[in-house]
């Protein structure tokens, strides 16, 4: 597409978009939860009616539900069924900005609210992006538990048979004062698609991830890349976790190991990354805790 073009079509998506909402409920239902529990190694009969959740469980509820006639070819709704028509065809995570106030608990209803808040058009190394980003409100009993602000990127679409661009790597500090490690396996990434409720086919179609999207494996989802790091961090946490950023910055895909990896707390706050094993730095997150 044309650059005059693009703009004028997102413009025209920004115009209609910009400001929309949509309200998603969930029961947090206790057989979702000990299913969550079951796919992060945790004791499933742990968690009970009534039982808090870790503070950051909510970005695993709440996935938009929509019939299977509005899937479109790569695994998502289809452009306009639930997020604006962006008219690029490659959506990735790229990052959050949250805030915590309180925790779901097992059994007890809860609702998002998710805002439009801004579609920017971008110039990039690899062609034309755009940065959707959405505000997403969660409230149970009467509160709110939580505000993430998440930024997805849209790009242009991979020539067929080619591999999409990559970006030079950023090394991984070295400095760390504590590291863990996952293999990122096949089953682990179904489960968590399975729980979260996303079908994009990166997370499971490899000849369709390869052929189409460029990549040369299935792509480990960035929701759980944070959320592992996140689990891994608060192990040192030295109080409540009130809120993070995290930036996703290299991908990683089926089969490679996750090294998660942190600066000790120091006033409140704790930096933490995740990195391949080559060194590649992955994601990076900043953690704020109650004092």
């Amino acid at each position: 597409m044309a650059e005059q073009d693009f703009d004028t079509a997102i413009a025209a998506v920004q115009r209609e978009w910009v400001g929309r909402r949509r309200v998603q409920e969930d029961e947090i239902g206790l057989t979702t939860v000990r299913r969550v529990a079951g796919m992060l190694d945790l004791d499933p009969d742990s968690f009970q009616l009534g039982t808090p959740l870790p503070p950051h469980w909510f970005t695993i509820f709440f996935g938009p539900i929509f019939r299977q006639s509005d899937i479109g070819p790569d695994g998502h709704a289809r452009p306009g069924v639930v997020l604006p028509p962006i008219p690029l065809p490659r959506r990735m995570g790229a990052g959050r900005r949250v805030r915590i106030m309180g925790r779901l608990r097992a059994g007890e209803p809860a609702r998002q609210t998710t805002e439009v808040v801004a579609i920017t058009p971008k110039k990039a190394r690899t062609g034309q992006i755009a940065i959707l980003t959405l505000r997403q409100t969660v409230e149970a009993r009467g509160q709110t538990i939580a505000v993430d602000e998440f930024d997805a990127i849209y790009r242009e679409a991979v020539p067929p048979g080619q591999k999409g661009p990559a970006a030079t790597p950023t090394p991984a500090p070295t400095d760390a004062a504590w590291s863990d490690e996952i293999v990122l396996t096949n089953p682990l990434i179904f489960r968590y698609s399975a729980i979260t409720w996303n079908a994009h086919r990166i997370h499971y179609d490899a000849d369709y991830t390869r052929n189409v999207e460029g990549y040369p494996n299935v792509v480990h989802n960035g929701g759980l890349t944070m959320h592992l790091i996140l689990d891994a961090a608060l192990k040192r946490a030295p109080g409540e976790l009130t809120g993070y950023t995290a930036r996703l910055v290299h991908p990683l895909f089926a089969g490679e190991t996750l090294v998660m990896a942190g600066h000790a707390a120091r006033e409140g706050k704790m930096s933490v990354w995740g990195a391949n094993k080559a060194g590649a730095l992955c994601a990076q997150l900043e953690l704020e805790f109650a004092k």
